[in-house]
């Protein structure tokens, strides 16, 4: 028998049909939607959608996070206009009165839609976050979502396998957030081009569910469309607490779920995370990253002279000079949120930060702001007190939803504020007109907005 790796044994069991472009036609077992890529699509459906029961429709972008939501009945009109195509088409939809509603990439692994073994698909690049769970998880664009609707199938062309080997133990007051940047920086933003990354090693196997749903979430910052980790005891034990979850481990196929040992990918990396410090982004992607304890970087001894333009012209937007300590940078927001790190573990290691400084929020940080990724997320902080840590230290504490990972809804910075956030994204723009945003892990985000700038979670825990 040929030996394959997990990407392999997912992509076979979906296949329907290879056509002669060497394109193969999937089987869709999970849909996913929400309010911005779904207009269109459904225009382009009319009166069928092949299988309703097997979509579930979450708005969560542009969705308001207010305290006061609950007492709203108009969400937008991106947003009803959803709730009508699902209930023309008798497809599921989660309202933002409805406690199970969150983001889309945090509700469906919260609810025990995300399983191991399915194909899923849903109009947002970070469907990869799902891979964690032994998924074969992509991102589509409108135009797919709307094949997918009236076909529950996906055309696409087979990837290279690429092996992410993690080795090594974490430092106190780090987290995989910062294993995904320094991924990033190594591979940069088209390292995983046409590349499925499987993370590997027993580092990644030994972290928890919502580490490895972080590392999947960003491999999409290095390129990747899809990543996947395979099933062990410790994601079996998650999904044996999910509501619409049923399995006997004695029997279980997922248990099979991993690349077989003899396989060999088209390229291995590997990590060693011993010595990975807190990350901090300090340009307008990704891969321009450094520790806390390093200083913004100097173009001039950049050798290559795209890389080096590209570099002098994400230090002016960012409005920060070469040289300069990336602990003296002052903020102005922070953002704890986002499908990169909005879920329980999240919330509690940025509350562990808060609880031990016992300080409230810096005076030069205008606004603070918590956002739980799911319903049931919020319920387990709220049952924690979590949220009262937050609120006590001057935090907002809010509803579920994207928020300020990107700027569709309420949650934006006024032009030139720069903001500590947990997000995925630091793009020109993302979280506003001329916004700054430093992508850091959620205890990071946490000692910022008490101090008012970037400093070492490290001495802290």
């Amino acid at each position: 028998m040929t030996s394959a790796t997990l990407y392999d044994k997912l992509w076979n069991t979906h296949v329907i049909k290879i056509q002669n472009s060497g394109v193969s036609l999937l089987y869709v077992d999970i849909h996913f939607i929400h309010e911005v890529t779904s207009p269109q699509a459904f225009e382009a459906v009319n009166q069928y959608v092949h299988s309703p029961k097997t979509t579930l429709a979450i708005p969560d972008h542009n969705i308001t996070t207010n305290p006061e939501r609950n007492k709203n009945t108009n969400f937008g009109s991106q947003i009803e206009l959803l709730r009508t195509n699902c209930k023309n088409h008798s497809i599921s939809f989660l309202s933002g009165h409805d406690e199970k509603q969150g983001i889309v990439h945090v509700a469906g692994p919260e609810l025990g839609i995300t399983t191991p073994g399915s194909s899923i698909v849903c109009g947002d690049s970070h469907t990869s976050t799902h891979g964690s769970f032994a998924s074969l998880a992509q991102g589509i664009g409108t135009s797919e979502v709307g094949n997918t609707l009236t076909s529950q199938t996906l055309l696409q062309r087979k990837n290279r396998s690429m092996e992410v080997s993690i080795a090594g133990k974490l430092q106190a007051g780090c987290a995989a957030k910062d294993v995904a940047l320094a991924l990033t920086k190594t591979i940069g933003v088209s390292g995983g081009s046409s590349y499925s990354i499987e993370f590997k090693g027993d580092t990644s196997q030994r972290t928890a569910v919502n580490c490895r749903s972080t590392l999947c979430n960003m491999s999409i910052e290095a390129g990747a469309k899809v990543s996947l980790l395979s099933v062990d005891n410790m994601l079996l034990n998650y999904l044996n607490n999910r509501t619409l979850y049923v399995h006997t481990l004695s029997s279980n196929p997922w248990k099979n779920l991993r690349t077989d040992l003899s396989t060999v990918f088209n390229k291995c990396i590997s990590i060693n995370v011993n010595s990975i410090a807190p990350q901090v982004t300090w340009g307008t992607s990704p891969e321009m990253v450094s520790s806390v304890e390093d200083r913004v970087p100097d173009p001039a001894y950049e050798s290559n002279p795209d890389k080096r333009k590209t570099m002098e012209t994400a230090l002016s937007y960012m409005l920060l000079e070469p040289g300069r300590p990336i602990n003296t940078i002052n903020l102005d927001y922070v953002f704890i949120g986002s499908c990169t790190n909005s879920r329980i573990e999240d919330l509690r290691s940025a509350a562990s930060i808060v609880r031990k400084l016992n300080k409230t929020v810096d005076k030069r940080i205008r606004k603070a702001i918590v956002v739980p990724g799911s319903g049931s997320v919020k319920k387990q902080a709220v049952a924690e007190g979590l949220d009262k840590i937050f609120k006590n230290a001057g935090f907002e504490w809010r509803n579920p939803g994207c928020s300020m990972c990107i700027a569709m809804n309420s949650d934006r910075l006024f032009p030139e504020e720069r903001c500590a956030s947990t997000s995925n994204r630091n793009f020109e723009g993302r979280q506003g007109k001329l916004s700054r945003t430093h992508l850091v892990n959620p205890m990071m985000a946490a000692l910022a907005a008490i101090s008012g700038k970037f400093q070492d979670t490290r001495r802290v825990v």
